[in-house]
Parts: structure tokens; C-alpha cells; sequence
């Protein structure tokens, strides 16, 4: 009994320092400035104030829907080609296939920044900068959705797409009636998994983005710090709130959905 009260204890305390910078934004987001500059914990009164000037000293609510836009899409794509791609590598036989996942798992290697600048160049020449289509296309599929969906796809038997097969289904059918509908719990992690990742990016949009017209909510937080005017960290905290409460209702929504979904495909390989 004393172990398991000891084990609790240990628990909340963990889940409290895990927890506090999410805690605090979320208090220092009500605070004003002086009770900030003191070191308070808690706001002495709750006011929205900061949160409205949050949305008016840079266009947040527009930022908010590009990175809306940006992470729907690529959430979107990545569900569409990486389990297609995944799709073909298990039930499609070809030469080459362990070889070609091969390749793609061997990407998972190769650190994002690496392929940073030819990425851009890529995105230059087509003459994507500033649009959507260049926030969003880099990421359509990755090595990692692939692998994802692949896991999944091995573990359904065999011998449901050889019974398929004799009624004369064909693989797109056999993909939308029976590999997708059983593929559901690691479909909803998989989206979940690119939605916040994407949503989160703030590098590539820093780069690709020249003006307010399809700049992500990340480079709106970075806008509202001024080293010449001062940063008033308040303002700033209660746009950190914003950026994070979809992601929160996300997680929440989806935590099952998420932690289904990345087990499910782990029993066989």
C-alpha cells in the first residue's frame, strides 16, 4: 500500500513539472506586465485584455487559419499517399519492393536540415514562395508515415486478399472497402501525428513566407517579440494559449486514437 501511495505521489509530482511551462503560460497569459516583472505565479485578477490585444497587435486570427490550412492538408495528403505507397509495398508484388522500403525507412537517417536547402531551391523554381502549395507540398508523404502504414497493412491476413481476389475485387477496391476501414486506429494517429508536426513547423514557413498573406501562427508569436519596443510577455503569453489550445483539443479528442494506433502495427515486421 505504502509503495503504490509513494509510486502516486511520484506520478503527480512528475505530471506537474511536466505540466508547469503549460500551467504558467496559461496564468502569465491573464497577469499584466508589472505582476510579471515581479515574478507572480498567479494573476491577481482575470481579465481577457491580453488576449485582445493578442489578436490586434498582429493579424493572429489569420495566422491561426493559414496554419489551419497548412496542417489540413498536409494531414490530407499524408493519409492519401503514404497509405497508397504503403498499400503497394504489401500487396502489389514487384522487384525491388524491400529494397525501395529499404530506401524510404533509410531516410528517417537523414536530418531535416540536410536536405533544407536543395528543398528550397526546388520550391523556388516552381515559383511556390508564398503560396500554400510551398508550405504544404514538401511534406505530402514521409518516410515515416510510410513505415507507419506499412506496419498496419502486414498485419492483415493474407488470406482476406486472396478471398478478395476470388470475388473479383480489385486492389482499389480492396484498398478502400477493406485495408482502410481496418486500418482506422493508426490512420487517426498518423493524422493526429501530422497535424501537430506541421502546425508546430516554424523553420521551413520562416523561410518560404515573405508577408502576411500565408505566414503560419508560429511566425506570428515571433512577431510579437521586440527587442527595440520591448516584449510584453503577457500579450505574448496569451497568443502562446491560443496557438496551443487545438492542439490540446486534439490531443485530448485523439490521445486514444494516438496511442492505438502507433502499438497496433508494432506486432509484426
Amino acid at each position: 500500500m505504502m509503495r503504490k501511495v509513494i509510486i502516486y505521489i511520484l506520478l503527480i509530482i512528475s505530471a506537474f513539472l511536466i505540466t508547469f511551462p503549460v500551467l504558467y503560460a496559461v496564468s502569465a497569459s491573464f497577469m499584466t506586465t508589472q505582476e510579471i516583472n515581479r515574478g507572480a505565479l498567479l494573476p491577481s485578477s482575470i481579465s481577457f485584455d491580453n488576449y485582445v490585444r493578442a489578436f490586434t497587435s498582429v493579424p493572429l486570427f489569420h495566422f491561426l487559419m493559414n496554419s489551419f490550412i497548412v496542417a489540413f492538408g498536409v494531414m490530407v495528403a499524408q493519409l492519401i499517399i503514404c497509405s497508397l505507397a504503403a498499400y503497394a509495398i504489401v500487396f502489389i508484388p514487384f522487384k525491388g519492393a524491400k529494397v525501395m522500403f529499404f530506401l524510404f525507412v533509410s531516410t528517417l537517417l537523414i536530418p531535416w536540415e540536410a536536405a533544407f536547402l536543395t528543398n528550397y531551391i526546388t520550391i523556388l523554381d516552381f515559383g511556390w514562395v508564398d503560396t500554400y502549395t510551398g508550405l504544404m507540398v514538401p511534406f505530402f508523404a514521409t518516410a515515416f508515415g510510410i513505415f507507419l502504414m506499412r506496419q498496419q497493412f502486414m498485419t492483415l491476413p493474407k488470406e482476406l486478399w486472396e478471398s478478395a481476389q476470388m470475388e473479383g475485387c480489385s486492389h482499389f477496391r480492396f484498398f478502400l472497402s477493406f485495408a482502410m476501414p481496418l486500418s482506422k486506429p493508426i490512420l487517426s494517429a498518423l493524422g493526429i501525428f501530422a497535424f501537430l508536426t506541421t502546425w508546430n513547423m516554424y523553420l521551413w514557413p520562416l523561410l518560404l513566407t515573405n508577408n502576411d498573406d500565408v505566414r503560419t501562427v508560429q511566425i506570428g508569436l515571433k512577431m510579437m517579440i521586440s527587442a527595440e519596443t520591448g516584449t510584453n510577455w503577457n500579450v505574448v503569453m496569451a497568443g502562446v494559449v491560443m496557438v496551443l489550445l487545438p492542439t490540446l483539443i486534439l490531443l485530448v479528442l485523439g490521445l486514444s486514437h494516438l496511442k492505438r494506433g502507433l502499438t497496433q502495427g508494432a506486432i509484426k515486421g
